[in-house]
């Protein structure tokens, strides 16, 4: 009935889906979230069971593939609560503050997984899974899950700090009290700030916005000036076009409304988080027009590579997932095709603590609607896949986008500037003639590199999605993290 690979994701499935379900009833911090990753586990599994019963249905490759990703994504979720069940109750604490927003991946992973079985699935099963993974409910429910557990985090480390003057009063909640105090102090202010998810994206009056004094930009462009600023107690950036358009305001204001939903759904730590637009002075001759965002302290991660800081394996490896993680948001999108279009190092932000997320594509309309001469997204050479070298006719899609993110991975691997030097034909001999790739440093941990390689295969069937990427990056980081 099934062949001998089928047979033998099923079982492992299984074992590691009970051990995911058992370990969520014993985590003391993000329980909200663990509970509802179980009870999506647990109807995974049922229709795990449905298709041991009934096989793989009218599309068994699709459905073979949806069997391995979730073998994958259950791997993940099991590393991630092992941490909240394994370790003393302050570590604990730390560590759900730290990857609370994992939770989010995993959810859109165990999701994917159960579009591709239900392809198995008759008319009944199918709306059994719609009932626990239809996008609305989902959305809704996450978001309340990550609150009450924001909260109950919050109750927790004010029982901490309220009690740390006592020995024996804190034994159970801190275990290395001096970094501990100073841990639960960081968190609690953290924790009581404006939760930057809960910003609506929306039209800024300009008396909202404060900018540093005197006014001088930290980055220009040709056609704009990025200022650092504040709004609603976030440090933004505010970038203003620095030309006259011929745009109106209400133009700009019905391509940003229209936007703004699309924006939602791409909430995500690691992507880069829009606040909206602010028109100043519309009814002047020189009306000025202002995109706020979120500020990166450290920049583009071009710039953090060419820097002097310290990167070691452990971060790196971080970094890759974090960037991975923004990617995997944006391609799964409600547009299913949704790709960025211009994937570089650049197009990259490096913000406190070496968190990765992506911009250059936020408001992009918005922003098109301002450009004096927009010319369209535009890929440099070194990061064109090796079919849009061969056709300039290829169409871009979500293989080639993986083609270039490998690069930027490259990059992050070499601290390196890829072909640096190299002409368009060179490049083009040792990338679609000779199927050659840069080579990695020698101890570049072997995971990581075969992930890199994976993602820059000459053969685009070849390379993994984005959501595999992240996945299987996890796992790299786990393991360097635990070295």
């Amino acid at each position: 009935m099934f062949s001998k690979s089928v047979m033998d994701l099923l079982d492992p499935i299984m074992a590691i889906a009970e051990k995911v379900y058992s370990l969520c009833g014993e985590v003391k911090a993000n329980k909200h979230r663990s509970k509802r990753l179980a009870r999506r586990v647990s109807a995974l599994t049922e229709m795990v069971e449905a298709v041991k019963v009934h096989g793989l249905g009218g599309q068994p490759r699709l459905v073979e593939r949806g069997l391995r990703e979730l073998k994958l994504t259950l791997e993940s979720a099991l590393d991630v609560v092992k941490k909240y069940a394994s370790t003393s109750c302050l570590k604990r604490i730390v560590r759900a503050y730290d990857l609370g927003d994992e939770f989010a991946i995993l959810n859109e992973r165990l999701n994917d997984a159960a579009h591709l079985l239900s392809l198995a699935l008759a008319a009944d099963q199918k709306d059994k899974l719609d009932v626990v993974f239809e996008e609305a409910r989902r959305r809704i429910e996450d978001k309340d899950d990550r609150e009450s557990d924001r909260h109950e985090l919050q109750k927790l480390l004010q029982v901490a700090e309220e009690t740390k003057g006592s020995v024996h009063a804190v034994h159970d909640i801190v275990d290395e009290t001096n970094r501990g105090v100073k841990n639960i102090e960081a968190m609690l202010k953290s924790l009581r700030a404006p939760s930057i998810h809960l910003q609506d994206i929306r039209e800024i009056r300009m008396e909202e916005l404060t900018f540093d004094v005197p006014k001088k930009p930290f980055m220009t462009t040709p056609t704009s000036e990025v200022f650092k600023g504040e709004f609603s107690k976030f440090t933004v950036a505010i970038k203003r076009y620095t030309y006259p358009i011929s745009t109106s305001a209400s133009m700009v204001r019905s391509i940003f409304n229209k936007e703004v939903e699309t924006m939602k759904r791409f909430e995500s730590p690691n992507i880069l988080r829009m606040f909206g637009i602010c028109v100043q002075d519309e009814n002047g001759p020189n009306p000025n027009f202002l995109i706020v965002m979120e500020y990166c302290e450290k920049g583009s991660l071009k710039q953090v590579l060419d820097g002097n800081y310290k990167l070691p394996w452990d971060r790196k490896s971080r970094m890759c997932l974090d960037a991975a993680q923004g990617l995997y948001r944006l391609h799964q999108s409600e547009e299913k095709f949704k790709v960025h279009g211009c994937i570089n190092s650049n197009k990259f932000l490096v913000a406190a603590g070496y968190r990765v997320k992506l911009g250059g594509f936020e408001l992009a309309k918005t922003e098109t609607s301002l450009r004096k001469n927009n010319s369209g997204k535009f890929s440099t050479l070194c990061y064109s896949s090796p079919q849009q070298l061969q056709s300039i006719n290829h169409p871009y899609d979500k293989a080639c986008e993986i083609y270039s993110f490998g690069i930027v991975l490259w990059e992050i691997a070499t601290r390196c500037a890829p072909f640096k030097g190299c002409d368009q034909k060179f490049v083009y001999q040792k990338v679609c003639e000779e199927k050659a790739m840069e080579p990695l440093p020698e101890d570049c941990p072997r995971q990581l590199g075969e992930l890199i390689d994976a993602c820059r295969c000459y053969d685009d069937f070849q390379r993994p999605t984005a959501g595999v990427l992240v996945d299987k990056l996890r796992k790299v980081v786990e393991q360097l993290e635990e070295d």
